[in-house]
């Protein structure tokens, strides 16, 4: 006598392991996506704003570092000519933009906030020091990272 087409208890038991060691390896490797992201951004914008100081102190001309939390994103500006800077390896059109939302490689970070003397906007003079101190607070996965910019000397830090 044969029964209907249904899985045994054995075969069941197999499936579920199978899918909690699926689960196990899986969950830490998405977590560590968030924590590899956050860790590069915050790099990424302490050296962007580094990038804003050198060129204000090569140039003689005041340079800013321009957050968007909102749209997730910042630019470097000329302050003189009020235009965005070129980036200084791809060229591109567009000038000196980073956008967290567009770009794969940091698309789980979002700019929480960016408070520099009530603005979201840091201006480093031709001697390279900012017009106000603050800071930048990035988060993903529930992890945050502050890059800040001391107000005087302008010395540029990433802490968790």
């Amino acid at each position: 006598m044969r029964f209907g087409g249904g899985f045994t208890l054995i075969e069941l038991l197999i499936v579920i392991v199978i899918i909690g060691i699926a689960a196990t390896i899986a969950v830490p490797l998405i977590s560590s996506a968030a924590s590899m992201q956050i860790r590069a951004a915050g790099g990424i914008v302490a050296a962007d704003l580094e990038y804003a100081k050198s060129m204000a102190i090569t140039t003689g001309r005041p340079h800013s570092v321009v957050f968007e939390p909102g749209n997730e994103r910042y630019s470097i500006k000329d302050q003189l000519s009020d235009t965005v800077v070129k980036h200084p390896i791809t060229q591109k059109d567009n000038g000196y933009i980073v956008d967290f939302a567009t770009d794969g490689r940091l698309d789980r970070v979002n700019i929480d906030t960016a408070i520099f003397g009530g603005d979201n906007t840091v201006t480093f003079n031709s001697l390279g020091s900012p017009d106000n101190g603050g800071s930048v607070v990035l988060q993903a996965g529930g992890i945050s990272r502050t890059v800040t910019v001391e107000a005087v000397t302008g010395f540029i830090s990433v802490s968790d």
